[in-house]
């Protein structure tokens, strides 16, 4: 009985890897960014927690780790990085109050390029030493 469990376990084992492989093989080729976020940090306020003259991390999640990856703010690029990995990250300073989209771009071979975004609002900001008071 003990064999025919560990034949079943290796048969099933070599079943799933060659399913993974022949996953693997229909993976889309290109570079596509599928997700942006911003991290707020020690910063506080009542209406949002972003304020101008303060920084705040941006993350874009790509699924290129080769290919380079632009931020904008408004449409207006701010910034470029390499990612590491799934990640391209850089740090942001808005300078103006009120709506903001970022948006993080990874180029695509295909032309089909998508460029996630996230809404913020920002307030004006006090630095307060060891993060940042938002006011409206």
């Amino acid at each position: 009985m003990r064999g025919t469990i560990i034949r079943t376990t290796t048969a099933a084992a070599i079943g799933c890897a060659t399913l993974a492989a022949v996953a693997g093989l229909a993976a889309p080729a290109g570079a596509t960014a599928t997700r942006v976020g911003i991290d707020p940090g020690i910063s506080f306020g009542s209406a949002t927690n972003y304020g101008t003259g303060c920084s705040y991390d941006i993350d874009g999640i790509v699924d290129d780790p080769v290919t380079p990856v632009v931020f904008y703010d408004n449409g207006i690029p701010f910034a470029y990085a390499t990612p590491s990995g799934a990640l391209a990250q850089t740090r942001w300073t808005p300078v103006t109050a009120g709506p903001h989209r970022l948006q993080v771009w990874q180029r695509r071979p295909d032309g089909q390029d998508v460029f996630p975004y996230v809404d913020i609002q920002v307030g004006n900001g006090l630095l307060t030493g060891s993060g940042c008071g938002v006011v409206n």
